[in-house]
């Protein structure tokens, strides 16, 4: 087989490099359009693998990019490596050639696996066109198209290494720039002070309902849990299972359709913590005002963490997982003052301990490294973006039309929640009255309108559309446009 070549065109002197700036991306049936916008160097993110400079990404391809290393053709190698070496292959040059082969003959018949066959992927990457979507799906959810971008332009060869970040040591000195640059990005963007540690673990949001307990625990000091749906359910869970607590408020009676009210909140006098869920995704809640806790607050910010400005320093620990607002799913931010996870017995498991990841600077064993990566560069698009506080403004606009979009339907479309609770997140509805019928041939519509992830959550049905940070403003508008057209013709 003659040898594959995935290498770009050659850059002319001086070109630049492809930049974060926001553009409009191609959507069905219609052409790019770039948005001009101011240049990205007065935000002075951390660059992934530099410290920070306020250097423009627009800056003249190195010389050790334009010699880039020539990468060997494929092999004989196990079914699972193909499959691997397939995806990098796909990614890099479906646009580049009418048929790509990456090495790998086409498998086109399903396999045979314990008796059931088991479908396969193709293995050549035809030439089409790049349609994208607008994305409301809860999480994993959409991505910065400059992003997404930036990890093609990078995916093959990282900065001259001849490998890609997922192939990179996690003890190299590459990735341990990564690593710091997502760490400080961070900091930087949430104001993040001193006296807090910032780490980056495994196992989802769903970990830390056990990871927290486990170490911020006092012995025979309850933890107080305002219940306000699903999540807070699940951490609940955990916690029955030989945790002390006290359920210090609930609207579980009403369906979580609004939050709990001051007046409602009874906390225990000597709580080892206060434990919320800030933004409640199903339940289409978020608090725009915390509760007053003497003990420290545990806030679960999966859902809304970099949507709008904030004071860490009122949270004794923040959990994240990545995959809605700052990245891909596989990283879980965890933001702790570091005196509190001094409380951890020392006989917990090294891994379960939040003082073994912060003294090892996340580094204790393999990381998700790509994921880490992803973070890092959402991170610096959100400053260039303007920071928390462009964050807000965006959200809110977006929040603020979909609303008014229900709002102006004389009835077609209903949001079940309390006006002073919506979450500027996670806007749910139901369509005419909470016909199920209408309601699977509004999201299939919807789907074929390239709205994808309007169905809500399984467990309560309706609509639910996810505004997260790298949902435009446009996107909102053709769903506020589908709304109108759908209520028309069935009024």
């Amino acid at each position: 087989m003659s040898e594959l070549k995935l290498r770009p065109p050659k850059e002319e002197e001086g070109t630049p490099r492809p930049t974060l700036a926001k553009t409009k991306p191609a959507r069905m049936g219609h052409p790019a359009e770039p948005t001009p916008r101011p240049s990205l160097a007065k935000t002075k993110p951390a660059r992934m693998g530099h410290p920070a400079s306020g250097e423009s990404y627009q800056r003249p391809a190195t010389s050790d990019q334009k010699a880039r290393v020539k990468r060997s053709p494929a092999r004989d190698s196990p079914p699972a490596a193909r499959h691997f070496r397939y995806l990098l292959c796909y990614v890099a040059v479906h646009s580049l050639a009418p048929s790509v082969s990456c090495g790998v003959a086409p498998t086109e018949a399903p396999q045979i696996f314990h008796g059931k066959a088991i479908p396969t992927m193709s293995t050549t990457a035809p030439l089409r066109a790049v349609k994208r979507a607008f994305n409301f799906n809860a999480g994993p959810a959409a991505l910065p198209l400059p992003v997404l971008e930036r990890i093609r332009e990078e995916l093959l060869d990282y900065r001259g290494t001849g490998m890609s970040v997922m192939e990179l040591s996690h003890r190299s000195a590459e990735f341990e720039a990564i690593n710091n640059a997502a760490e400080q990005n961070l900091r930087r963007l949430l104001a993040i002070p001193e006296e807090y540690a910032v780490i980056f673990v495994q196992g989802g949001g769903s970990m830390q309902f056990t990871m927290v307990p486990m170490n911020l625990c006092l012995p025979g000091k309850p933890v107080d849990v305002l219940h306000t749906g699903a999540w807070t359910a699940k951490a609940i869970g955990e916690l029955k299972k030989g945790v002390l607590h006290n359920i210090a408020a609930s609207t579980e009676a009403e369906k979580f359709a609004r939050l709990p009210r001051p007046e409602e909140i009874k906390l225990s006098p000597d709580a080892s913590y206060t434990y919320i869920c800030s933004n409640n995704t199903i339940e289409g809640t978020q608090y725009t005002e915390l509760p007053a806790t003497a003990a420290p607050l545990v806030a679960d910010m999966s859902s809304d963490i970099a949507s709008r400005p904030m004071d860490v320093s009122k949270f004794g620990l923040i959990f994240a997982g990545a995959q809605k607002n700052l990245g891909p799913s596989g990283v879980t931010v965890v933001i702790v003052r570091k005196d509190l996870a001094e409380r951890a017995d020392k006989n917990l498991p090294s891994l379960l301990q939040y003082r073994t990841h912060i003294k090892e600077k996340s580094l204790y064993h393999t990381p998700p490294t790509f994921a880490v990566y992803v973070l890092g560069l959402v991170t610096e698009w959100i400053a260039a973006e303007g920071g928390l506080a462009g964050m807000q403004k965006r959200n809110e606009a977006k929040a603020k039309l979909l609303y008014h979009t229900i709002e102006d339907s004389n009835g077609f479309y209903r949001c079940p929640v309390e006006k002073a609770s919506r979450s500027l997140m996670n806007v749910v509805f139901r369509v005419a009255g909470g016909d199920e019928a209408v309601e699977k041939q509004f999201a299939k519509d919807a789907t074929a309108a390239s709205l994808i992830g309007t169905p809500g959550h399984r467990s309560v049905g309706g609509m639910r559309i996810s505004l997260y940070n790298a949902v435009g403003l446009d996107a909102v508008e053709a769903l506020a446009g589908f709304m109108r057209e759908f209520q028309r013709t069935r009024a």
